[in-house]
């Protein structure tokens, strides 16, 4: 039993982890070469490690079924509520966005003649995968949960076999070539990296996974977040070892003039699949914030759920690793800076606080700047 509520308590939290953030990588890896990109997973790896323990203590040391707007009512009143609450709808408006785009991509990749027009060539294929995704949301399909698992294991599958048929394809000059960096560059990885290994929102819930063995937890978070890193860097080493220069923001797409057709289908449909699954996952908890947290009727709730997302694309804000390093940068500096000062609570002298604070804010403020900059 031991074992067993482990490795379920790991593979739940690693899942989690796993999701949009995997397709920024290899890009951004192309843009500011391997070193750096194994530099900020060392740094913000152990930021992410300490932040998650920490919150991990809390939940420990606090009684009753919580999540992270819950535990900051209990420790910083009701304004931490409230900031942790709007943090929460933001980061999950802004994902469901960011699998929007990706998503739209990788439908009208798999049918170019028919839906690669309009918006980059992307317009139908994002809103087809947009109506698919608002009418499961609206009727409240439990059993994607279920495919979502099994999609992401047939994406890995995929990514296996391309290795084990295209391995000699993978040009090892294509990850040490070294890359002239400007400060624009040289900051690039940070939201995209904090993006694709934050999953602090699931720590109480594997705390209570643990039940009977709820010590397990400070092994569970670190095994849990070095997973998903040796995944990502096999993905980059994949997919940018052998698209090289080619390498498209969504990373899978820039694979198609090097692989046949029906492996490069085959990657794109899995793909497909794990962002779908992910989209309506994370739709469905939305509308239930504002549904059962929020009190918003339950048609209004799914409008401003499946909409919003859609109004922003319209808008404009359709680059997909931007909104990703928004989102990581911003929503998770902020829970982060959350979180922190939850534990400063119960302790008080623990030094580590500060500059993890302050490197969360730092990432807060450059991610701002860019961002309105890039927008503007």
């Amino acid at each position: 039993m031991k074992i067993s509520r482990t490795i379920y308590a790991v593979a739940t939290l690693s899942g989690t982890i796993i999701g949009a953030g995997i397709f920024t990588l290899p890009y951004i890896t192309s843009r500011v070469g391997l070193w750096i990109m194994l530099g900020y997973f060392f740094l913000l790896g152990g930021v992410v490690i300490l932040i998650h323990q920490f919150f991990g203590e809390l939940a420990l040391r606090t009684p009753d079924y919580k999540r992270l707007p819950g535990f900051a009512k209990l420790y910083l009143g009701d304004w931490g509520e409230r900031v942790a609450s709007a943090s929460t709808v933001i980061t999950l408006l802004g994902t469901m966005l960011a699998y929007l785009i990706v998503g739209g991509q990788f439908l009208s990749s798999l049918f170019p003649p028919l839906l690669k027009m309009g918006n980059g060539g992307n317009l139908f294929g994002t809103l087809i995968y947009f109506l698919a995704g608002a009418i499961l949301i609206f009727f409240g399909i439990k059993m994607i949960s279920r495919i979502e698992f099994w999609s992401l294991i047939g994406f890995f599958l995929v990514l296996l076999l391309i290795f084990l048929r295209a391995g000699n394809m993978i040009n090892i000059g294509n990850l040490t070539a070294s890359r002239p960096l400007g400060m624009g560059n040289l900051f690039l990885p940070y939201g995209a990296v904090l993006f694709s290994l934050w999953g602090a929102s699931l720590v109480p819930e594997i705390e209570e996974m643990l039940f009977g063995k709820k010590k397990l937890l400070k092994t569970v978070i670190p095994v849990s977040i070095f997973i998903p890193v040796l995944i990502y860097l096999f993905f980059i080493y994949l997919v940018l070892g052998i698209s090289g220069s080619q390498t498209s923001q969504s990373a899978i797409t820039g694979l198609g003039a090097f692989l046949s057709r029906d492996i490069f289908s085959l990657l794109l449909l899995f793909g497909l699949l794990t962002t779908f699954t992910s989209l309506v996952t994370l739709g469905l908890t939305l509308k239930k914030v504002f549904w059962y947290d929020m009190g918003i009727g339950k048609n209004w709730a799914w409008l401003i759920t499946c909409f919003v997302p859609l109004a922003l694309f319209f808008a404009g804000i359709n680059q997909f690793i931007p909104v990703v390093s928004f989102i990581g940068a911003m929503m998770g500096g902020i829970n982060g800076i959350i979180i922190l000062l939850m534990y400063r609570k119960i302790k008080p002298q623990q030094f580590l606080v500060y500059p993890l604070a302050l490197i969360m804010f730092g990432g807060i403020i450059y991610e701002l700047v860019y961002f309105i900059g890039l927008w503007t």
